[in-house]
This record gives C-alpha cells, structure tokens and sequence, in this order.
C-alpha cells in the first residue's frame, strides 16, 4: 500500500545497457550491451565479433532456461523459499493489528477484572471455563473498542505528528480490514457475555455503548478522559457479575478506583497533545486548563483512587497481603507524579506505560493472595 510517497520512490534505477533476461553472466551482459549499444555506430561500424557474442548470450539464456525446467522437475529446493513467502505475510498481519489496537496494553484493565472475579469467587464456584469466559469477554470488548478509535480517529491521527504514523493513516491497515477486526471483536465480546449469563449480555450492549462511544467526546468536552476511564471499569463490574450474578458495594468502589485511575493517567498522557488539540479544536484537560492543572487534576484522581482501594479493604474484609500489595501501589502512583514535572515531561512514557502496568499487576496479586491465605 501506499504511504503517500511516491510509488517508485526507493526503487532501484535500471541502467539502458543492463540486459533484461535474468541470469545471464556479468561478461555476457557487458558483451551483449556493448554490441547492441550506440557507441560503436558513432564510429560507423561494429566489431567483428558481434555474430559470436550474440551466440554467446543466446547459449547462455538456453542453458539456465533448461537448468530452469530441471530444477521444476526435481521439485526441490525452491519451495520452501515459496512456503516462507506465504507464511511471513500473515506473521506480519498479526502483528500490525496487535500494534493497531495496543493489545500489549491489556495488561492495564484485565488485572482489575480478574481481581473481582477473585474476590466474587469466594464463596461461589469459579470454573476454568467461567474464568475463560471473562479473558476473553475482556479481550474482546478492548480489541473492539480500540478498534473502533481506531477507525473514527484516522483523518485526526493522520494530522497530529506524533500519531500520523499510525496503522489507519499509514495504510498499514485498510479501513475495511479494521471494521472487520472490530466486528468480530465486538461478536466475540457479546458471545463470551451470552456464555458468562443472561444478566451480563443483557448488560452487553451497555458497555459497548460507553466503549464506542468514548471515540466521539474528545469532540465536545474535556471529562473524555473520566469517560474512558468509566467505560474501561465496567470490566470488574462484569467479572462480578459473571461470577455471582449480582452487584454489590465491592465492585462499586472497584469501579471507581478503575475510572479515577484510568481517567488519571489518561490525564498524562493528553498532555503531549495538548498544543495539537487546542489548534484542532479537540478538547481535553490539558488543552483546556495547561500542563500545572492538568498534573494536579491527574494527582487528585490517583487520590482517589488510593482512597477507594483502601475502602474495598474494609468492604471485602481484606487483609495484610492485600494492605501490603495495596502500599506498593500507592508508592507507584505516587512515583508516578513524582517523575513527571511542568518543567520535565521527558518521561511521561515511563510514567504511563510501565508504572501503571505494575499498579494493575501488584494490585491482583496482593488480591489473590489476600483470598488464597485465607
């Protein structure tokens, strides 16, 4: 596909003495080029040789041309180069649509739903199936919604420098393939809600709404980031209610120690387009209130959070393990705030992708084992 470059940009220039049948030796070529070009008819005449070097290169192309049909024949070693030919694309494909929806970034919200449906599980039966079930309900509600941004944001990441290299403007992926990517996703999604029970696919088209939906309100208003963190925290919810059928006080504060936490760290990560969404009349915390307010909004979000994890101690009568995974948590986020200044945003990256990865991760081992030491 074309990236907007020209389509012959890179390729190599062929030179008018180069001869056109592949495979024919270096001296032949030279010989034939030589005594087909003009530069002997400027002299008036061409060598006497010109009869043998045509022999010469007519030999030549009919001894590859039968070692050719030998080599087809025996239908050796040319195969497999074939096989890997084929093979690669797809290879290939896979790891362009992983890029295109950040499946690596997973890791940030699974953890969560995997620690209610731990905390659901303790007095109801969990089954390897069940448990299957919410991996897979939550892969694919996130492949879908990703892809759906995807979709809806290329004309906007096509103009932003930072996001223009991306699949969808790139042409790295077509359009068409990523709907399909995201209808399947979104198919996969609500089977694994139908698998879970009838109270979580009659919940399906809810959460898709908020995922979906999340894409449009960068258009109209700053709270996108809370918007995306509230659509990202219907995954505990729905692992507690895949588990037990109900809803209670723990996955409500499970819920907003998600969406504080996501829309926190959401909250960061807008800042290096702060510039770019003011110019595109797109809105957010940072283009709206500058890089001071937006890390004290951010660090008041993650406040919340803390405060809400320590409050699901109580609810769910946790303890020392929890407490001290808990700590740990606190620590990175506070950490988090502590490498990203006004005057220094040079690690804002580390600040989003690694540390909050280890907040999801701590936070469901303290969980489990808090529930397993019981």
């Amino acid at each position: 596909m074309s990236d907007g470059k020209d389509d012959d940009a890179g390729k190599e220039p062929t030179s008018a003495s180069d001869d056109t049948t592949p495979g024919v030796p270096a001296d032949v070529r030279t010989t034939s080029g030589g005594a087909g070009g003009g530069s002997e008819s400027g002299h008036g005449a061409r060598t006497s040789d010109s009869g043998a070097t045509r022999a010469a290169a007519a030999s030549a192309r009919a001894d590859l041309t039968a070692a050719a049909a030998a080599a087809a024949r025996a239908g050796g070693a040319a195969r497999p180069t074939t096989a890997l030919a084929v093979v690669a694309p797809s290879s290939n494909a896979v790891a362009t649509f992983g890029r295109m929806i950040k499946f690596s970034h997973t890791i940030f919200a699974l953890p969560f739903a995997l620690a209610a449906a731990v905390l659901a599980a303790r007095d109801h039966r969990l089954s390897f199936w069940r448990l299957l079930g919410i991996v897979v309900a939550m892969a694919g509600a996130r492949t879908a919604a990703m892809g759906f941004n995807r979709i809806v944001d290329r004309n906007i990441d096509a103009k932003n420098p930072r996001t223009a290299r991306r699949e969808l403007p790139t042409g790295a992926v077509s359009v068409n393939a990523a709907w399909m990517l995201t209808l399947i996703s979104t198919a996969v999604f609500v089977g694994a809600a139908a698998f879970l029970g009838r109270l979580c696919l009659e919940l399906a088209p809810i959460a898709l709404l908020f995922l979906f939906g999340y894409s449009y309100t960068k258009r109209f208003t700053f709270l996108c980031h809370l918007f995306l963190g509230l659509a990202i925290a219907a995954g505990p919810a729905g692992a507690w209610i895949a588990v037990r059928g109900d809803f209670a006080l723990t996955p409500a504060l499970l819920m907003v120690a998600v969406a504080t936490w996501i829309g926190g760290f959401d909250i960061l990560y807008a800042i290096a387009d702060a510039e770019f969404d003011r110019k595109s009349g797109l809105h957010s915390i940072p283009a709206r209130f500058g890089v001071v307010r937006s890390l004290q909004i951010s660090g008041a979000l993650h406040g919340i959070t803390s405060g809400t994890l320590i409050a699901v101690a109580f609810s769910a009568h946790l303890g020392v393990p929890y407490l001290i995974g808990l700590a740990v948590v606190i620590g990175l986020l506070i950490w988090e705030h502590a490498i990203v200044t006004p005057d220094d945003l040079s690690r804002l990256d580390l600040a989003f992708f690694n540390l909050n990865g280890y907040v999801s991760v701590v936070f469901f081992l303290a969980t489990l084992a808090d529930v397993m030491l019981r």
